[in-house]
C-alpha cells in the first residue's frame, strides 16, 4: 500500500507544473568527430564514425500516467536517419513502444529501411514485432560488430522486469567503440565495483552516467547519487562525463533541481569541473579525436 501511495503522489505531482523546455535542431558533426546529443532523461543521439545511434529514446509526453516535466530536446521528425537503437532495459522510461515506432517510421521515410536494435537478453520479445530490420540480443560482456562499430554490453546494478513478475529480463549498459572514440552509457545503475572493471577492459572516452532518483536512500540500491556517479566516472577513467537520468520524470523524492547542484559541488570538491559537461536538452557535445574537448 505504501508503494502505491508513493506512486500516486509522483503521478499527481507530475501534472502540477507546466512542461518546460524547448526542442532544437540536431547539430550534425563531421565523420571523424563524436557527437553526443542529450534528448532528455537517459535518451541520447550518438553520431560516431558517420553512424547515428539512439540510446533509450523516449519522446512521449507520458509514461502511462506519469507525465514528463521537460520536453524532448529533439523532435523525432528532425532526427537524421537512425542506423541502430540501443535499449538498456525494459523499464518504461527507457523502452517506450510509441517512441520506438515513431523512430522506425521516420527512418523508413528517409531511407526506405528500418534501423537495427540491440537489447539485453530476455527483452527481444518486446521489440521483435515493432519493425526493426534486425534484433540483436546481448548479455554482460558480450560484443557484436554493428555497421563498423563494436557494441559491448556492460554490467550494472539494477533490475529488468517490465511488469514486476517478468524477472527473466536482462539489463545493462553499453560501450560503443568507433575507430577514433568510444562512449559508455551505464543504463540505470547503483554504484558498484564494476565501474573500475569496465574502465580497465574497455577504456571509454565519454561516460554517460545517471545522477537522479536516489532519495529516499533505499532507492540507491538501484540508482546512483550524484556523488556516487562521480566516483563511478573516476573509476571508469573516461575523459568526459555527461550526466543523465534527472529532471525529466519525477522518479525520486529529491527536489528536481538538486541532482545538478550536488553534482557541481562534488566536481568542484574534486577539482574536475572541466571534465563534466552538463548538456541542455537538444544540446550536442562534440569531441575531436586529436584534442578530446567538447
Amino acid at each position: 500500500m505504501k508503494k502505491v501511495e508513493q506512486l500516486w503522489r509522483l503521478v499527481r505531482e507530475s501534472h502540477e507544473q507546466p512542461m518546460l523546455g524547448t526542442s532544437r535542431p540536431v547539430k550534425l558533426v563531421n565523420r571523424d568527430e563524436l557527437g553526443v546529443t542529450f534528448i532528455g532523461h537517459s535518451s541520447f543521439l550518438l553520431q560516431i564514425d558517420g553512424h547515428n545511434l539512439l540510446i533509450d529514446p523516449v519522446f512521449s509526453k507520458r509514461l502511462v500516467v506519469l507525465r514528463r516535466q521537460r520536453r524532448p530536446g529533439v523532435l523525432v521528425e528532425e532526427l537524421p536517419p537512425i542506423d541502430a537503437v540501443l535499449l538498456t532495459h525494459a523499464h518504461m522510461d527507457h523502452l517506450d513502444m510509441a517512441s520506438l515506432r515513431r523512430v522506425i517510421r521516420a527512418t523508413r521515410k528517409l531511407t526506405g529501411h528500418a534501423p537495427e536494435v540491440v537489447v539485453p537478453r530476455g527483452v527481444e520479445d518486446l521489440v521483435e514485432r515493432l519493425g526493426f530490420s534486425q534484433v540483436h540480443r546481448l548479455e554482460w560482456w558480450e560484443s557484436i560488430p554493428l555497421q563498423g562499430l563494436k557494441i559491448t554490453m556492460t554490467p550494472c546494478k539494477h533490475w529488468g522486469a517490465r511488469m514486476f513478475r517478468d524477472t527473466h529480463r536482462g539489463y545493462g549498459g553499453y560501450v560503443i567503440e568507433g575507430a577514433r572514440q568510444s562512449v559508455y552509457h551505464s543504463g540505470d545503475t547503483a554504484y558498484f565495483d564494476g565501474f573500475r572493471e569496465i574502465g580497465r577492459q574497455l577504456k571509454p572516452d565519454v561516460a554517460l552516467l545517471p545522477i537522479g532518483a536516489y532519495f529516499p536512500d533505499s532507492y540507491r540500491s538501484v540508482h546512483t547519487s550524484p556523488e556516487e556517479a562521480v566516483r563511478g566516472f573516476i573509476e571508469v577513467g573516461a575523459e568526459q562525463m555527461v550526466p543523465m537520468h534527472y529532471g525529466t520524470f519525477r522518479l525520486g523524492r529529491e527536489p528536481m533541481d538538486e541532482p545538478l547542484k550536488r553534482l557541481a559541488t562534488e566536481a568542484a570538491r574534486l577539482g574536475i569541473k572541466d571534465r563534466i559537461k552538463v548538456l541542455e536538452e537538444g544540446e550536442t557535445m562534440h569531441l575531436c579525436p586529436a584534442v578530446r574537448i567538447p
